[in-house]
Parts: C-alpha cells; sequence; structure tokens
C-alpha cells in the first residue's frame, strides 16, 4: 500500500484553523441557515413557532439544542418540494432515495449548492490521498442515488480523470480497471469484494493493479471488513461519509494519513450526538445519535436532521474539525432478538474473525410462536470450499454461534454455505438483514 500525505500546503486554511476561528464560522453561518429556513420553509416557521424559538434565539452554538429535529417523516410529509427555500426554478438539479412506504425522500440543489458539494467531495478525495491527473474509477451507482454524481463532480474538481462506470458488470468493472489502470476506485466496500472475487475469479492477483486507494461508503462497515479489503487488494482504504438528505456523499472523510474515523467538514455541516430516546445532546465522546445541521446549503437547508446512524464524536487529529467513530449500527434498523440489541456490525466483527469465512453473510430474522429467532448464514472461502468434510463445518458454525452468544449475548444458528452460495449485490448496498417476522 503506498500512503499520499498530504502537505500542509495542500490543504485549505480552515482545515488548519484554531477551534475558536472555527467555531466563530459556525455560529455565523448557523444563524443564517435557521433564518433561511424560517423565512422560507413553512415547515420550518411552523415548527418553530410550535417550539417556542425562533431564528434570534441562537446566541451561541449550545443553543441549537433548543431547536426541533426534522427527521424522514418530515421529508416524506413534505413531498416532493415542500422543504425548498428557493423558488423550484432555482432547482438545478433533483435527487430521491427509495423510499420504504412508497414516497422517496426528494432533495434539491441550487448551482452554489452543487458547487460546495462538488467542492466537498474534492477535499475528502484529497483527504483520502487522491490528486489532481489521478484517475478514479467511480462504481457508485448513478441516477437519483446522490453517490455517483457526488463522487463523478468532486473528482472532477480536484481535476481527477473519471471512469463513470456505476455499479454491476462486474467482469467490466475489472476488465477497465485492467486496460485504463485508476489508481483510485470508489464503491461501496460490499461491492468492492464482488470485484476482488471477480478478479480472482478471472485468475487474476487484485493486489497487483493499478488500485492504490479506495473510498468506501454508502454502508456501515467495520475496520475488520477494511484490513480485509486491503489485504485482498493491496489497497488503502478510506471511508467517506455522506447522506442525501444532508447532501450526498462527502458530509465527512477519513484522512490517508491516519485513518482514524471520517473528519466532519463542520464548516458547512454542524454535528451533534443525542440520545436516541430523549432527543438530549451529549457530549463529545458519548455514544448515541448523529444529527446535522447544514450551515451553507440554499435549496434545502436541513435543520437538525436525525440521521438515525450511531456513532461518537472524537476530537481533531489530522484536521482542524472533528471525526466521527465507526457507525456501529442505526437506531431505525437495530434488530432486538429476545430482548438483545443486535447490529449486523456485531456479527461481521466475529465473523471475519474466522479465517476460514468468507466476507459474505445474511441474517435471517423469523418468528416462532411469540419468540424471535436469528440465523446467521454464512460463507466458507474459496479456497476452503471442498477441502472439509461436512463435522468440521458443522464445528466451525458452532464455533461461531459460541462467539455470537459470547460477545452479542444472543442465541442464533448458524449455517455455512459453499464460497459463492449467497447472493451478491450487483449495483450498491449489501442485503444483511432478511426480516421475515410478520408485520402486525
Amino acid at each position: 500500500m503506498v500512503q499520499r500525505v498530504p502537505a500542509p500546503a495542500d490543504l485549505e486554511p480552515i482545515e488548519r484553523a484554531s477551534r475558536d476561528e472555527l467555531q466563530a464560522l459556525q455560529l455565523q453561518r448557523l444563524k443564517q441557515s435557521l433564518r433561511h429556513a424560517y423565512d422560507n420553509v413553512p415547515h420550518y416557521r411552523a415548527a418553530f413557532d410550535a417550539k417556542g424559538v425562533h431564528p434570534d434565539d441562537l446566541k451561541t452554538l449550545a443553543d441549537l439544542a433548543k431547536f426541533p429535529f426534522t427527521d424522514k417523516s418530515t421529508l416524506r410529509d413534505n413531498y416532493p418540494f415542500g422543504l425548498f427555500a428557493v423558488p423550484r426554478e432555482k432547482v438545478v438539479r433533483i435527487h430521491a432515495s427509495s423510499g420504504t412506504t412508497g414516497k422517496a425522500t426528494v432533495v434539491g440543489y441550487t448551482q452554489n449548492d452543487i458547487d460546495m458539494w462538488a467542492s466537498m467531495v474534492a477535499r475528502s478525495i484529497r483527504a483520502a490521498g487522491g490528486r489532481a491527473g489521478d484517475m478514479v474509477h467511480i462504481a457508485y451507482g448513478y441516477g437519483l442515488f446522490t453517490g455517483g454524481l457526488g463522487a463523478h463532480y468532486g473528482a472532477e474538481r480536484l481535476g481527477c480523470t473519471v471512469v463513470p462506470m456505476s455499479g454491476g458488470q462486474t467482469e467490466k468493472q475489472v476488465q477497465l480497471i485492467q486496460d485504463f489502470k485508476p489508481s483510485i476506485i470508489m464503491v461501496t466496500p460490499s461491492y468492492m469484494l464482488n470485484i476482488i472475487e471477480e478478479f480472482r475469479r478471472q485468475g487474476l492477483d487484485p493486489a497487483q493493479s493499478s488500485l492504490q486507494v479506495g473510498i468506501f461508503g454508502a454502508e456501515p462497515w467495520t475496520d475488520a471488513m477494511r484490513a480485509e479489503i486491503e489485504q485482498r487488494a493491496g489497497i488503502d482504504a478510506v471511508d467517506i461519509y455522506g447522506l442525501s438528505e444532508v447532501i450526498g456523499p462527502g458530509v465527512a472523510s477519513e484522512c490517508i494519513e491516519s485513518k482514524d474515523g471520517p473528519v466532519i467538514w463542520e464548516d458547512h455541516f454542524y454535528p451533534e450526538i443525542i440520545d436516541p430516546e430523549t432527543g438530549e445532546v451529549l457530549p463529545d465522546g458519548s455514544d448515541g445519535e448523529l444529527v446535522f445541521t447544514s450551515l451553507t446549503k440554499e435549496a434545502m437547508p436541513v435543520i437538525r436532521y436525525r440521521t438515525r446512524d450511531l456513532t461518537r464524536l472524537l476530537p481533531p487529529t489530522s484536521r482542524a474539525m472533528r471525526r466521527m467513530g465507526k457507525i456501529t449500527g442505526r437506531s431505525d434498523d437495530m434488530l432486538i432478538i429476545r430482548g438483545v440489541n443486535v447490529f449486523p456490525t456485531q456479527i461481521e466483527e466475529l465473523i471475519l474473525k474466522m479465517p476460514q469465512l468468507a466476507p459474505q453473510y445474511q441474517l435471517i430474522v423469523t418468528r416462532d410462536g411469540h419468540l424471535d429467532k436469528l440465523d446467521v448464514v454464512g460463507e466458507l472461502r474459496p479456497e476452503i470450499t471442498g477441502t472439509l468434510t461436512d463435522n468440521a463445518i458443522d464445528s466451525l458454525a458452532r464455533e461461531l454461534e459460541h462467539h455470537i452468544k459470547t460477545y452479542v449475548g444472543v442465541t442464533t444458528r448458524v449455517r455455512l454455505l459453499a464460497a459463492d452460495s449467497i447472493e451478491r449485490t450487483l449495483t450498491g448496498k449489501a442485503k444483511r438483514v432478511i426480516d421475515k417476522r410478520p408485520r402486525n
């Protein structure tokens, strides 16, 4: 692996600012953002009034806790354009995420928003070691999903050569990587595993490809997954974070020289950590739910948006801004199995500690009478498949069951299949959880 550490001269002044300078900028921009939302979005005016607060009540950053939250239901209730703070004619781009309740969550961008977004993704790629002239292979999906176009505009803003491959066509992904020789790939970590597997299927060593850096996001992944990808692909794996409701990818990104959690670009996105049950703001270092307020968005400012991502805020290291820890799960997709809170990432950590098992798995939740049951379906690595007796495979399954019971606290049934037995994702996020419990 080759680490391209930026020189101080490569950084923007705000990335090296003092805490006082950064907070002064945040307060100024936060006042403007609250006023912009209140004056131009009927929902925010009504929500602020109902809570008995006004933009003028913000005197310090801590005063933000007085203002109401926004969540996904707010976006759906105001579908499609009810949260826009500028006339629709001023909106140059619309993105949307697929909705599980039938309505998508829609976001809009002015030209200034697009420029800011591109700058934040460019900053993120630079933090990951990218430089002007690098070739970037983008395998995030394009279209209404923010990943592909967000990465694309950011890479171009930095001065990179973009290969807009999008997702799917895994054989062609490998072919183009071999032929074009990009140094950077931007993709979900689960799909990167598919690409690595395709290299192997073609008799190629992924660690010998031109790729030096992978910028991975759009789904939670663990440090064990990072080690797996880095070892198999011979690259530096860097975490990028974002969500369409806030802007898209580029809200935060890791620095290649430290790889110690994504740096939140706090000059544009103000973070809080709250207790997901009470909504109380928690001090830095506490585990809780991540909340963002946009500081510079024009078309669709978001005030105290509840991401549902569970993490914590960490002190600055490589940049002047705070970092976020690895996402441990989501407050709205946490599984509760017989009273035990279970996150898929907990299971993933244990699977990746067993060298015989591949980093592919599914959690299947069913109900037996009044009790929930959790089945874990895993895979043997290709080099192990066919070499073990049924008794040896059963022993591995029982070992994983024991680890899950010991470290997670829930009883499971583990089934281990041959390599490539679990359906692979073609274009993005892995479907890790299959919930078959009746909806009543």
